[in-house]
């Protein structure tokens, strides 16, 4: 009953005017907010009072995406500046780590615009702040499918970065960023819930719950796809290279196994939120209102996907280091002349890459990479 009234209380002064007219109505997001997460005015404004100093989760997760950001970048300014690095997978390892490096950037400014500011933004303002943030987050998804994606192609069509390796590079990274923007920008385009507050999510209370259902829908797909592909090129690996099951195989398994389970950690937690959101009022599952701890969890995985891509590379870890020691003589103002001294291949991956460039046979004949 309590629902009920706050539905026909507050739909009704709404009801009459346009969606898009409501972007700018500063009042809507506190009543909206009001109704989804079940609560009365006077307890909202409460809540408001306490949260308007940063909470120490908060903290947290600022500190955490201050080193999201900073690795990220590390990872771009080494693939920018050694030309060894200037391939198709490395380029999608930018691409990952610029995606990274924006959700980092995207959830601080989240957090510094959540709390008590959240109701002096103005509806539109809101989803530009949310829609950034889902952005972000599936660019990375995105990116994570576009390098399967690739190394797939690499075992199973050695020439397929011939002489197109370029268009078709682009055309995938464009591809995940087109669709990354189309899936967070929905909202603002049109599918929200103002002016239908039965289906407004408890969590992000101006998202329409069938939209929270689609997000999480199309996250899941990409999952069963990323381990799809990781499953065949196990297979191919271990049926083209008998001798080198041992070795190879097993090494490759080892790294689909810590991305998949890195993957799964993350963002398991997040998804199981944001179902529960699409089917479950907040009075009969509480844990809704902790879902920004689940959240700044999924995070997490923007700070381990350069670990995991980059830094099981040789090449990688030593043009880190170059990068931090060019840093540091710089700001010792001694010459930069070793920081510029070419570097050396080492990784199986650039291997991989110089050996097979004009074979005919699959590159994971030879030689295996990490990545």
């Amino acid at each position: 009953m309590n629902l009920c009234r706050k539905a026909a209380v507050l739909c009704h002064p709404v009801a009459m005017k346009s969606k898009y007219s409501q972007y700018y109505n500063k009042s809507l997001i506190h009543s909206y907010y009001v109704f989804a997460k079940n609560l009365t005015t006077q307890d909202l404004d409460k809540r408001i009072e306490d949260k308007k100093q940063l909470p120490t989760l908060n903290i947290v997760i600022v500190v955490l995406c201050t080193i999201i950001i900073l690795e990220n970048l590390l990872v771009l300014i080494a693939v920018c500046r050694n030309k060894k690095f200037h391939s198709a997978m490395f380029f999608f390892i930018g691409n990952l780590a610029f995606s990274d490096l924006l959700a980092g950037s995207a959830y601080i400014a989240n957090i510094f615009l959540s709390g008590s500011r959240t109701f002096d933004l103005m509806p539109i303002q809101w989803f530009i702040r949310e829609g950034t943030v889902f952005i972000a987050l599936a660019a990375s998804v995105f990116s994570l499918l576009a390098i399967a994606m690739e190394r797939y192609l690499a075992i199973t069509k050695v020439k397929v970065y011939g002489s197109t390796k370029t268009c078709r590079m682009f055309l995938l990274i464009g591809a995940s960023w087109v669709t990354s923007i189309l899936l967070g920008g929905l909202p603002i385009i049109g599918w929200n819930c103002i002016n239908n507050l039965p289906e407004c999510s408890a969590v992000l209370p101006l998202y329409s719950k069938k939209y929270i259902l689609f997000v999480v829908t199309i996250f899941s797909i990409i999952l069963l796809s990323i381990v799809i592909l990781y499953v065949k090129i196990y297979l191919i690996v271990r049926s083209s290279h008998q001798e080198a099951t041992n070795s190879a195989a097993y090494a490759l398994l080892k790294t689909v196994t810590i991305v998949l389970g890195v993957f799964i950690m993350c963002w398991l937690p997040a998804f199981t939120i944001l179902l529960l959101d699409s089917f479950c009022q907040i009075q009969f599952c509480p844990i809704l209102s902790k879902s920004q701890m689940f959240f700044g969890f999924a995070t997490l995985n923007s700070a381990l996907n350069p670990v995991i891509y980059t830094l099981r590379s040789k090449d990688m870890r030593k043009e880190f280091l170059r990068v931090l020691c060019c840093w540091g003589v710089l700001q010792s103002g001694r010459p930069a002349d070793r920081c510029l001294v070419p570097l050396k291949s080492s990784s199986s991956l650039e291997h991989c890459t110089n050996k097979h460039e004009h074979q005919t046979t699959p590159i994971m004949q030879d030689c295996t990479t990490c990545v």
